[in-house]
């Protein structure tokens, strides 16, 4: 019996959890700061776990707005040298092609990027690979999965800690608002979710059995003559 492989999981999409800072909320005017990447990886047995992690402190590309009350809310220093910040272009075609590899290596044809709040991360990173010209980039332009709602779903929260919280993953609020720290709690949440979901029978689809085949089919009938 052949294993479960994760291609077959997301129409053969390959899933990497996101998390940006950045110095305000519009994509195309405000820095990009730092981006954190977890890939997954599924075992034998069908479970996810968080697997390569990538990290980058990014330079404010020219021209960038920098909104003070952001940096007040993620901490970041831009002048520290410490931070190790690297051009918005080394980032972005540093990421994409670790990405593109691990994604070849599970034979998935695009990735799909994961994070809370979906949109937000997507649009920063959207906007990054518009400025930095990145050629093929893995990631699709505009499918996504958002853990808010997937925690929503599952959880009945939509904080990220709080759903970490409900989900029993340990949660540092001092580390929170660093993209790695969050990219981390965020790829075992999502690896949590479907994990529960495929424990509680939801993954993989099973085949309807012959007695309900025979019940919907009856059930046509019964409807049909209704309607006569």
């Amino acid at each position: 019996m052949s294993h479960p492989e994760l291609k077959d999981r997301f129409r053969n999409y390959f899933p990497v959890i996101i998390d940006v800072e950045t110095a305000g909320f519009n994509a195309q005017t405000d820095a990009l700061l730092e981006i954190g990447a977890v890939t997954i990886r599924m075992d034998e047995h069908g479970i996810m776990h968080p697997d390569k992690e990538f990290h980058y402190h990014v330079e404010p590309f020219a021209g960038a707005n920098i909104e003070q009350a952001a940096l007040d809310f993620n901490g970041i220093k831009l002048d520290c040298a410490l931070r190790g910040a690297v051009s918005e272009s080394e980032a972005m075609k540093g990421l994409c092609k670790a990405i593109s590899k691990s994604q070849k290596a599970v034979e998935c044809q695009r990735s799909v990027i994961v994070a809370h709040n979906a949109s937000f991360d997507m649009g920063f990173i959207n906007a990054a690979l518009a400025r930095t010209k990145v050629k093929r980039p893995p990631f699709h332009p505009f499918v996504s999965f958002d853990t808010t709602s997937l925690a929503a779903l599952t959880l009945g929260q939509t904080v990220l800690i709080k759903a970490c919280e409900a989900a029993q993953i340990p949660f540092d609020q001092q580390q929170a608002h660093g993209a790695l720290y969050d990219a981390q709690r965020t790829a075992e949440l999502f690896c949590f979710m479907m994990n529960r979901y495929k424990n509680l029978g939801g993954w993989p689809l099973a085949q309807p059995s012959d007695s309900e085949v025979e019940i919907d089919s009856e059930n046509e009938n019964i409807n049909e003559d209704e309607r006569e």
